[in-house]
């Protein structure tokens, strides 16, 4: 634990602000890849609500933003069964083309509509968020295995979804 996080977690209200200046734009990003813009902006607040609550609870045994990340994602999953509507929502998600150009946005993003919650959050995080196995599986509070077999199992569905008639392996 760093000396910030230290004076955070003793209840330093400005050390607690600059945690949330350091890490407020990942958090944003990590939400507006799951919902929509406005329940984004309102999801991130509440986050970092939750956190400044938490911290003093906070074992060390992950990083900040890893940390962050796993109450984030349960707070779009509360809202969302809020909403009734599945997560992420897909329609919503700025995709990159990892194909450069090859497939368009709209084809992977209604591949990934068709995956599962499971293996679309995983896909989700490992690469639109940048996380490795072990962040991924803190955040989804599962092995690091289980994080490696649905990418792969999500991986092989999104090669069958886009290109139909070949066979993954």
């Amino acid at each position: 634990m760093d000396p910030l996080e230290q004076r955070a977690a003793s209840g330093d209200l400005e050390a607690m602000g600059e945690i949330v200046r350091r890490h407020y734009g990942d958090v944003y990003r990590f939400l507006l890849n799951r919902m929509p813009l406005l329940d984004a902006e309102d999801a991130t607040q509440e986050t970092f609500l939750i956190a400044g609550k938490r911290l003093r609870s906070f074992r060390w045994d992950s990083t900040m933003k890893t940390w962050l990340f796993g109450i984030a994602i349960n707070v779009a999953r509360n809202r969302s069964r809020k909403r009734e509507n599945p997560l992420p929502n897909v329609s919503d998600v700025e995709c990159p083309d990892p194909t450069d150009g090859l497939i368009a946005a709209g084809v992977l993003k209604g591949a990934l509509s068709k995956l599962s919650s499971e293996h679309r959050e995983v896909v989700l995080l490992h690469e639109m968020d940048g996380l490795n196995y072990e962040e991924c599986a803190q955040v989804l509070g599962v092995p690091a295995g289980t994080v490696k077999s649905r990418l792969h199992h999500a991986f092989r569905r999104l090669r069958e979804l886009i290109e139909p008639g070949v066979t993954a392996t």
